[in-house]
């Protein structure tokens, strides 16, 4: 029998954590840009027809940019480098002028104040900026890489799920359409002879269908508490939230699934970096080094970014802690083969900053066999070499490597050749 009074307790303090602590900062609700959050795809169009404010002529940059970095970013461990940065004061050190960060809930509202130029510097699912820039017209530029790994499968305790397989007929949900979850999702039910599809919630499924749904990341694990989706796919801390708030089981790393994969990436306007590179520079510089300093103490870091350290996550230190620094250490993931390849050497989130080629161009490629809402034509044209070089800026990464070298020690640098590699794939 179930115990409705357990479960509405374990609801109430989800509700609590994940919604209350939310009100207490300035954050735009994905309900107020519509159809966004059901789509994912219906951005005005009016923010890619025309240059964002301030930006239409090539002295208007200059003429209207005040040299404050803003930042805009979702509440997970994604945004890590761009939080630790501000935080630690590494963007004034470079005598630069920041404003507070501004806590999003949701991709699409992030993603509609960057384009309405807000916010100068974000963290963006990697495969976002392939769809602004080449089916929007919009000037995006991948920085660098705001982390590696960091992300899970995470299924319900209502459920009996010890593999892929066993998600026939059963909803997952996905933080975007455009997300590298979506990807490797997709990736691991096809292998396991599962059907993605997009249905509306509720409708009946075939037991070789597996439905897939967009949900705010804030909004998982509360959706898995309450019985309304059978897993999800996402970002930490939301995955520890699904651990120990939710009672949930995590399924698989993505990590040990991808090598070492991007997740995140650091994203700012083509068109500022051309017309500011000095300060895009000591951007980058501020932002290399926070990346060092996370991954030289996740401990400490997750502490502050917690709701009981400088509250830039609404989690307690408790669950950002396990985000962060729980995996190998725990024989219960390689016991459950959530860890299959332990000898790979990474952690639950690692923090490297180069933005290997060869990984966007896999994922260029993987984009065109990844079911997503909307219009995809534009991935059948994009040649995934010329993405390489037109999408990614490597120049300002680059030269903040060579001044904070902590990067040398992350998981798959290879100093001989750090700015190359092999992707690896283990489903």
């Amino acid at each position: 029998m179930c115990n409705c009074d357990h479960h509405h307790d374990i609801d109430r303090e989800l509700d609590q954590l994940l919604s209350t602590n939310f009100s207490r900062r300035n954050f735009l609700r994905t309900a107020a840009v519509g159809g966004l959050a059901g789509t994912g795809l219906a951005l005005p169009g009016s923010l890619f027809g025309a240059e964002p404010d301030g930006l239409e002529e090539p002295e208007g940059i200059t003429r209207d940019f005040d040299g404050v970095v803003r930042i805009g970013y979702i509440p997970i461990t994604d945004a890590a480098a761009l939080l630790v940065a501000h935080s630690e004061g590494y963007f004034e050190d470079e005598g630069l002028e920041v404003a507070d960060p501004t806590l999003i809930r949701g991709w699409s509202p992030l993603i509609e104040s960057f384009a309405a130029n807000r916010f100068n510097l974000v963290h963006l699912l990697k495969p976002i900026p392939l769809w602004m820039r080449y089916q929007n017209d919009f000037p995006v530029k991948i920085m660098s890489w705001a982390h590696i790994n960091g992300s899970a499968v995470v299924t319900g305790r209502h459920v009996e799920v010890k593999d892929f397989s066993d998600l026939g007929g059963k909803s997952v949900a996905v933080p975007y359409w455009y997300s590298m979850h979506n990807v490797v999702m997709q990736m691991a039910l096809r292998d396991a002879g599962l059907t993605p599809v997009i249905r509306d919630q509720g409708a009946a499924l075939e037991s070789h269908e597996v439905n897939l749904m967009l949900m705010p990341p804030p909004d998982m694990p509360p959706a898995l508490a309450a019985r309304s989706i059978d897993a999800f796919i996402v970002a930490e801390p939301f995955n520890a939230a699904g651990e120990m708030l939710a009672h949930g089981n995590l399924l698989r790393f993505t990590g040990d699934i991808w090598k070492n994969h991007p997740c995140c990436v650091i994203c700012m306007n083509e068109r500022l970096t051309n017309r500011e590179p000095e300060w895009t520079q000591k951007v980058m510089n501020a932002v290399v080094r926070a990346q060092g300093t996370i991954q030289e103490d996740k401990k400490a870091v997750a502490t502050l970014l917690s709701r009981d350290g400088k509250g830039y996550l609404p989690m307690p230190a408790g669950v950002v802690e396990r985000a962060m620094t729980n995996y190998t250490n725990d024989a219960t993931y390689t016991d459950s083969g959530a860890i299959r390849n332990a000898d790979w050497g990474n952690g639950r989130i690692d923090f490297s900053p180069w933005p290997y080629p060869s990984a966007t161009k896999y994922l260029v490629s993987a984009m065109n066999e990844t079911l997503v809402g909307g219009d995809t034509t534009f991935l059948q044209d994009l040649d995934p070499d010329f993405v390489t070089e037109d999408l990614v800026n490597y120049e300002f990464v680059k030269k903040a490597m060579e001044k904070h070298t902590a990067w040398h020690g992350a998981p798959g640098v290879n100093l001989d050749s750090p700015f190359e590699r092999e992707e690896v794939i283990a489903l």
